[in-house]
């Protein structure tokens, strides 16, 4: 492909052109940020700050634990404007550099902002397109979507996908890219960003033919049950009193080294709205993983799901059929089911008798991540193959995981793993 090349080709080069600096730095030093034993936050009060909560539930082994979270107010925008030429989609998307980006420079949205940012709290220049997606009327995407429920609380951001004149031009960092080269470049290593992704999930065609195993409604009656029966509250407490943490002038990390840190950083990218800025950032320990096993039922597509409730929102929500925030070692994660290690082992990491459908890593966002990745997975098992599930699980079919998409129900892993084996049919 002549177009993937020069893409590749535009990416070196905007890489060469948009230097980033990054330099580690003790969260008490973050230039415009406090540092206090209630919580870390900027001296505008806008932007995000990190704070303690308490969190108590009975879905999960350890029923409280004390853990750092981002808080956020407003909801962010992801937009992607979307063309036609010659019958063949196209869309604006930008070549951006983000601190916590393990190659510095991603695909990102149209526009990518927190309110924060399009509301220029930081006295930078304006987000190039940002009109497009605040004055608009005739949405092809428009739904608010969760972030990660175990990093953020109640944090949603605004996914759109907009049909856009034809004649708007790119500039230097943006470029109308083919849905073909999309589809080629979701099977590379941390290309397209998590946000890129967040939009695309929410955009995804159903199939002509689909016949589920269950109705819709018998799924939701599902979510609502087993709501009902899992809880889960947290209760903001002070950093410095957070259980099993260590909260020093440098850093706040686990007492065992496990989970994440957040850390300070101190960053330098003229290529930005703002060139020069300080914040804290989130470090996890080890590549995330994410997978999901279908299967053929009624010759449709049916994805193994799971019920799963996560300290950043009320209610529970939908992912997939095995996540986990330490793949190395899932053996000894002792906050890792026994179903859920017998289906990693069996399936994902011994799969013979199975077919991989996808199988990649990707990025989180570089905004509030520094240098964290999740493997995403899709496997397909034979339509003999019986696995049995409790009642925290549900098989769903192609077209019923779109539908629960639109609905918001599904968290941010599974959207993009389910989104990362369906590009071929995002609109």
């Amino acid at each position: 492909m002549q177009d993937l090349k020069k893409i590749y080709n535009w990416l070196k080069n905007q890489k060469k052109k948009q230097k980033i600096i990054i330099k580690e730095k003790d969260l008490s030093q973050l230039k415009l940020w406090k540092y206090k034993s209630k919580k870390i936050f900027h001296t505008s009060k806008k932007f995000f700050s990190i704070i303690g909560v308490r969190v108590t539930s009975n879905f999960y082994k350890h029923k409280t634990w004390d853990q750092p979270i981002i808080y956020q107010n407003g909801s962010g925008i992801l937009g992607i404007l979307r063309r036609n030429i010659s019958g063949q989609p196209e869309y604006l998307l930008k070549a951006n550099v983000e601190p916590g980006n393990i190659n510095k420079l991603q695909i990102s949205p149209t526009v990518q902002a927190t309110k924060s940012n399009y509301t220029r709290v930081h006295g930078g220049k304006k987000i190039k397109y940002l009109n497009n997606f605040l004055k608009f009327k005739k949405y092809l995407v428009n739904i608010k979507q969760t972030e990660q429920g175990f990093n953020y609380l109640l944090k949603k951001n605004k996914n759109i996908l907009i049909q856009s004149n034809s004649k708007i031009k790119a500039s230097d960092r943006y470029r109308w890219i083919k849905r073909d080269n999309l589809i080629s470049m979701i099977k590379k290593k941390n290309i397209l960003n998590m946000d890129t992704l967040s939009v695309f999930s929410c955009s995804i065609k159903k199939d002509n033919f689909d016949k589920p195993l269950v109705n819709l409604s018998e799924i939701n009656l599902w979510l609502k049950r087993m709501n009902k029966k899992y809880y889960i509250k947290i209760k903001k407490i002070n950093l410095v009193d957070m259980k099993n943490w260590v909260f020093t002038e440098r850093k706040i990390s686990h007492n065992k080294n496990s989970y994440f840190s957040i850390i300070g950083i101190n960053v330098l990218a003229k290529s930005r709205e703002v060139s020069h800025w300080s914040q804290p950032i989130i470090q996890h320990r080890s590549t995330h993983f994410a997978g999901f096993i279908t299967k053929k039922i009624n010759s449709t597509v049916h994805y193994l799901v799971k019920f799963i409730v996560e300290p950043g929102y009320k209610s529970g929500s939908i992912t997939c059929s095995v996540k986990t925030s330490n793949i190395s070692n899932y053996k000894n994660n002792k906050n890792l089911s026994l179903k859920s290690k017998l289906l990693l082992q069996k399936y994902f990491f011994n799969n013979r008798n199975c077919s991989i459908k996808y199988d990649s890593i990707q990025s989180h966002e570089g905004g509030r991540f520094y240098k964290s990745q999740i493997r995403y997975m899709v496997i397909e098992i034979n339509d003999k193959d019986i696995i049995k599930i409790d009642e925290n699980f549900k098989w769903i079919s192609q077209n019923q995981m779109i539908s629960l998409i639109k609905k918001g129900l599904l968290d941010i892993e599974a959207r993009l793993c389910f989104a990362c084996h369906n590009f071929n049919k995002i609109i």
